[in-house]
C-alpha cells in the first residue's frame, strides 16, 4: 500500500502546506511526520494538512498525526486540517482531535485568515 501514497509539500507565507494522496497508514503517517518534523525543527509553527485526496486513515495514521500535534503544541504551533472526507472529519470529531487542531474547508481560507491577523 505504500506505493499508493504520495505527499507534496510547500511553504506559503510561513505555513507548511502538506498535500497527501492515498491511504494514510503507518507508511503515509511516517511520510507526513518526516516532512512536518523537519520543518518544525526549522521554526515552522503552522502546518496545513490538505486531505482532499486521502479518503481513508487508520488508527496508526491518526496516532502519528497526534504526535505532530504534540510537537507543534510544544512550540506554540498549530496543525490545520482541510478538505477532509466526511468520514475522516467525523472520526476526528469523535476522537476530539479538533480540541487540539483546527479545521477549515480550504487551504486558501486558512492562509487568508492568518494573513489578516
Amino acid at each position: 500500500m505504500n506505493s499508493d501514497f504520495t505527499i507534496y509539500s510547500k511553504l506559503i507565507h510561513n505555513h507548511l502546506v502538506i498535500e497527501t494522496s492515498g491511504y494514510i497508514n503507518i507508511h503515509g503517517g511516517d511520510s507526513i511526520a518526516k516532512v512536518a518534523f523537519s520543518h518544525i525543527d526549522l521554526g515552522v509553527k503552522k502546518i496545513i494538512l490538505n486531505l482532499g485526496h486521502s479518503k481513508v486513515i487508520n488508527s496508526v495514521g491518526i496516532s502519528i498525526l497526534i504526535e505532530i500535534i504534540e510537537k507543534l503544541q510544544a512550540v506554540d504551533g498549530t496543525l490545520y486540517f482541510t478538505n477532509m472526507s466526511p468520514t475522516i472529519e467525523k472520526t476526528f470529531t469523535i476522537m476530539g482531535i479538533f480540541n487540539y487542531a483546527e479545521k477549515s474547508d480550504t487551504v486558501d481560507s486558512i492562509l487568508q485568515l492568518s494573513n489578516s491577523k
